[in-house]
This record gives structure tokens, C-alpha cells and sequence, in this order.
């Protein structure tokens, strides 16, 4: 499959870490969504029902990174991917990057991340 969506940088606030002053005081996070689907009868329609919908998926990105806390960003990446799968049958997989700009650790860098694809 070839065809892909992107929702990408997506900014929220949430409180994960293992560190207790993450999940007191909070931070920001960056989510990125590929998704591979196939895109040719949304293309040939102009159909939203046969396509993705870019603002559930925020939404979904939204509820868990804004929702429960989680000690790990893999875990908030994989929840992510898992209702995302959930919620279209269509979708063959996806890749979650969860990116923790300013994590509490020791030294200089631009940031931490993980990444995941997830497909039936």
C-alpha cells in the first residue's frame, strides 16, 4: 500500500513520566499519525465516509496524551495506535511518534522520542 495520510505535530499537554513532578506539573508533547489506507474511492468520490477523518484522529491523539497518565511515552504511543486501529477497519497500519521535548533528564539534546507502526 502506497497511499498515506499524515497528521503531523500535533501539540498537546499532558503528565506523563516517571518522575514525579511530570505527572504533577505536566508537559508538552508532539504526536505524529502516518497512516496507510487506500485512498483511491475517497480520491474518485470526494467522500469523507470513504476516507480518514484528520480531526478524529486528532481527537483520539488528543483524549489519550491529555487523558490518564502513563509512566512511558512507548505506552502513550501504543495506546494511540491502538484506537486508531480501532476506529477504521479500512486503516492497514500506522506509525505513532510521541516526541517529549523537554524531558527531565541530564544533558544537551533537541528531544527524546519513540516511534511505532502498528497493522493488522
Amino acid at each position: 500500500m502506497s497511499d498515506k495520510i499524515y497528521v503531523q505535530q500535533m501539540e498537546f499537554y499532558g503528565y506523563h513520566g516517571v518522575f514525579p513532578e511530570e505527572n504533577k506539573l505536566g508537559q508538552r508533547f508532539y504526536v505524529d499519525v502516518i497512516i496507510e489506507t487506500n485512498l483511491r474511492k475517497a480520491g474518485v468520490t470526494d467522500d469523507l465516509n470513504e476516507t480518514v477523518n484528520y480531526a478524529h484522529i486528532y481527537d483520539i491523539c488528543q483524549s489519550i496524551v491529555e487523558g490518564k497518565p502513563f509512566q512511558l511515552i512507548e505506552a502513550v504511543a501504543e495506546h494511540i495506535a491502538e484506537q486508531i486501529l480501532s476506529a477504521y477497519a479500512t486503516i492497514s497500519s500506522c506509525t505513532v511518534k510521541v516526541t517529549k521535548p523537554n524531558p527531565p533528564i541530564k544533558g544537551h539534546y533537541a528531544y527524546v522520542a519513540v516511534e511505532i507502526t502498528r497493522g493488522r
